[in-house]
């Protein structure tokens, strides 16, 4: 950084910085300095050495985060894998054990059906041996009469013939 030696009215001098000094016309070697100082900064103004330095500092840590990144992601791949074979492998389980109770519904849903058959037949000889004891206590209640008649007319007979 430059400097200017000032002298007030003391005869003292001061030291100030260039951009603490007021504005004045360029003088020629001031022009130089200035266009040494701006060919130093990029458009943007900012120093263009300084810039590259940044950013080849950025880029190195962007390589070294990348570097962590993908020993992350070789990590979290190879996890990944292991999550995946693992999945499959309890996928292929679930599938299975669901085949299974698919078949066991079936087997279920066949001995449902037997007993529902047999139920019916069940249900249907037992309306039939009702049907037969209402036949057979209407045998005996006929057959109670026929013998009170038989033994009335026994009786009759018998008084008949005395």
């Amino acid at each position: 950084m430059s400097f200017h030696f000032l002298r007030t009215k003391d005869l003292t001098c001061t030291r100030r910085s260039v951009t603490d000094s007021p504005p004045s016309s360029p003088s020629p070697t001031d022009k130089s300095f200035r266009h040494d100082r701006l060919s130093r900064f990029d458009s943007s103004g900012g120093n263009a050495s300084y810039r590259l330095g940044r950013t080849s500092s950025y880029l190195r840590r962007e390589t070294w985060f990348g570097s962590l990144n993908n020993q992350d992601q070789d990590t979290t791949s190879k996890d990944y894998k292991m999550m995946y074979a693992e999945a499959l492998q309890e996928n292929e389980h679930l599938k299975s054990r669901l085949q299974d109770s698919k078949q066991e519904l079936v087997n279920i849903r066949f001995q449902l059906d037997k007993l529902a058959q047999d139920k019916e037949a069940l249900e249907k000889r037992v309306s039939g041996m009702e049907e037969e004891m209402k036949v057979l206590t209407e045998l005996k209640t006929d057959n109670q009469r026929l013998k009170d008649e038989n033994g009335a007319l026994i009786r009759v007979i018998s008084k008949l013939s005395k």
